[in-house]
């Protein structure tokens, strides 16, 4: 008796997702213990929805996170950057809300605080504004007589030599809004943000200028990539 021909096997799913049990999926989990039970590709799962083929969702996020090189680098992402296989554009869309989301979600937090003792407060709101410039931006926080935050403004944009930037500027804009003090703040677009000479020179001037009108530079944070930042008042600067 001829045997029966026997139809290949599927080939075994290596995806995380299949081995899951339902509770154990991470939009459940999400809902059941929190956000932070969660790692990071798996919060990205959850945004991301569903994998590709031979890849999940979870799979798809430490991808995504390893060619962005991290959450730092997922906050400095375009819309051109998040192009890649798997992610198309409702996906790169979802991502990018999410993305804007937290920069917003930092901004409301800063007028709240006492900026002139948080140093990290401020260096992690600008970061998330300012993490994807590819020039230099110069600019200012202006606080009010209780330390609070009454604006922001930009100062200088593009390659400017700290010989070329004038104080007055900066404190013309301090006068204006009857500010107190100040916290002065740029980038490097190189991402490395230790101080040049120059940055340390303008900074005392810019320094001893308020200091004649009554306007306190309270700190001067420069801003590098992947979440780096350096605070010249932390240092004694000036």
């Amino acid at each position: 008796m001829p045997h029966a021909v026997q139809k290949p096997k599927p080939a075994v799913s290596t995806s995380l997702l299949k081995k899951m049990a339902p509770d154990e999926l991470p939009r459940e989990r999400l809902l059941r213990l929190g956000g932070a039970a969660l790692s990071d590709a798996e919060l990205l799962a959850v945004l991301l929805r569903t994998g590709i083929p031979g890849t999940s969702a979870i799979e798809l996020g430490h991808e995504v996170l390893a060619e962005q090189g991290g959450l730092n680098g997922l906050l400095m992402s375009d819309g051109a950057a998040l192009k890649r296989p798997g992610l198309g554009p409702a996906k790169a869309a979802t991502l990018l809300a999410a993305i804007e989301l937290s920069r917003r979600l930092a901004r409301t937090q800063v007028p709240r605080r006492d900026l002139l003792d948080r140093p990290d407060l401020v260096a992690n709101y600008l970061s998330l504004r300012y993490v994807q410039q590819d020039q230099e931006v110069m600019g200012a926080l202006y606080l009010d007589v209780r330390n609070r935050l009454i604006a922001e403004r930009d100062i200088y944009r593009g390659t400017v030599s700290r010989a070329a930037v004038e104080p007055r500027v900066i404190l013309k804009e301090a006068l204006l809004r009857s500010a107190s003090s100040f916290i002065l703040f740029h980038t490097h677009p190189s991402g490395d943000p230790s101080p040049s000479a120059q940055d340390l020179s303008f900074t005392r001037r810019l320094s001893d200028a308020g200091e004649l009108l009554g306007i306190r530079l309270v700190d001067h944070l420069i801003l590098g990539s992947s979440g780096r930042w350096i605070s010249l008042g932390r240092r004694g600067a000036w």
